[in-house]
């Protein structure tokens, strides 16, 4: 009982650590591009109430990685171009073990998600690395800064 508590309690630390990854990159990009951003248009409001927030823990076949990361870019391309409800999906993995993702993915709501997962873009994605994932973990997550604001 104790090992499964502290596997449990490793697991949310993870989560935090990875959430906070993300949220690191994602400000360090906005920050870092100042002669951009008088380019950019408008700013996207990723935290509302009604929002589906939710992190993929993905480990693929280290053999096969490369094959994934081809699926894998075609389809957040597509979704991020095809569908405006589909508001973020960013994908990172470990340093130490590349095999390891973790996607931020962020949908205007609940009917937007259920409409990308019958695409004809992720059904693509998800029958070509069925084989290639080892594990999948989806977390559903509750933003901790409301309101934030990706440019």
């Amino acid at each position: 009982m104790i090992m499964q508590n502290r596997i449990i309690m490793v697991k949310k630390l993870f989560f935090l650590f990875i959430l906070t990854m993300i949220l690191t990159i994602v400000f360090t990009s906005c920050s870092s591009n100042n002669e951009n951003k008088e380019s950019i248009v408008s700013e996207i409001s990723i935290f509302a109430d009604s929002n589906k927030v939710r992190l993929s823990m993905i480990t693929v076949d280290f053999t096969r990685l490369g094959e994934y990361n081809v699926f894998l870019k075609e389809e957040i391309e597509a979704s991020m171009h095809l569908e405006p409800d589909v508001l973020t999906l960013y994908a990172v993995s470990e340093k130490d073990n590349p095999n390891k993702l973790v996607i931020l993915e962020i949908y205007a709501d609940e009917e937007a998600y259920q409409k990308h997962i019958k695409t004809p873009h992720f059904l693509k994605y998800k029958k070509g690395t069925l084989d290639m994932v080892q594990s999948l973990e989806l977390i559903d997550a509750t933003p901790l800064i409301p309101g934030l604001k990706i440019k």
